[in-house]
C-alpha cells in the first residue's frame, strides 16, 4: 500500500497502561502497521508500556517511523521509550501538549485513561476556536468510548456546542476506517473562532 493521500505524520493519543486489555492492543498493532505500509510518522507521548509501547514496537517492526513526545521527568524515571526513531523532551505537560499537535495531518484517539480524555478535550477546545484545524477520530475499539459519545451529543442538544461543532470529531469503530475517515474530513474551518461561542 502506497501513502496517496500526502499525509507526513499522525498523532495518536493512547493509554501506557500494562494493564491495556489485548483487544485494544491488537487495534493499536493493526493501526500501526497502517501507518508504516503508508510511510507516515506516528506521533505519540513516548512511553514504553501500554498501548503507546506496543504501537511504537509493530511500527519499528515494519520499518516505520516513531516519534515520542515526553516530559523530562517522566524520562527521568524511565519511563519512556529508548529505541524510537526520534524522542523530542519537553519541560512541561502542556509544552508536550502543544508539540504533539505540531505540523501534524491528523488526531486520532484510541481507548486510554484520563491523560488521553485531557489531550483529547484539549485539542477539541483549540480546534473550536479555531487554534487547531486538523481532523480529530476516536477510534471507539469495542465501544470503549459510547459513553463519551453519549456526552458529546448532550452537549450538542443542550447547546453547550453549536450544530457547527459536531463537524469537528469523526468516529470510527476499526482501523482499518481511520484513513478513510481522515480523507473525508476537510480542514477546520480558519474562521471557526467566530462561531465558537454559541448564540
Amino acid at each position: 500500500m502506497n501513502n496517496n493521500l500526502k499525509y507526513n505524520r499522525i498523532c495518536v493519543y493512547c493509554a501506557s497502561s500494562n494493564k491495556t486489555p489485548e483487544k485494544y492492543l491488537d487495534h493499536g498493532r493493526t493501526f500501526a502497521r497502517i501507518l508504516a505500509e503508508n510511510h507516515i510518522d506516528l506521533v505519540f507521548g513516548g512511553s514504553r508500556s501500554g498501548l503507546m509501547g506496543v504501537m511504537a514496537d509493530e511500527m519499528m517492526r515494519h520499518g516505520g517511523r516513531t516519534i515520542g513526545i515526553m516530559p523530562r521527568f517522566m524520562q527521568e524515571v524511565e519511563w519512556h521509550h529508548e529505541e524510537l526513531t526520534q524522542m523530542i523532551t519537553t519541560e512541561t505537560m502542556a509544552e508536550r501538549k502543544e508539540a504533539m499537535i505540531h505540523e501534524v495531518d491528523a488526531v486520532v484517539t484510541f481507548p486510554g485513561g484520563c491523560g488521553t480524555m485531557e489531550e483529547f478535550m484539549e485539542t477539541l477546545s483549540l480546534k473550536r476556536l479555531g487554534l487547531f484545524h486538523k481532523p480529530m477520530i476516536v477510534l471507539n475499539s469495542f465501544g470503549f468510548y459510547n459513553p463519551l459519545i453519549d456526552l458529546l451529543n448532550a452537549m450538542l442538544r443542550d447547546h453547550f456546542l453549536g450544530p457547527k461543532h459536531r463537524e469537528m470529531w469523526t468516529i470510527v469503530k476499526t482501523p482499518a476506517e481511520i484513513l478513510p475517515a481522515i480523507a473525508a474530513n476537510a480542514d477546520w474551518d480558519p474562521e471557526a473562532r467566530s462561531f465558537a461561542l454559541v448564540q
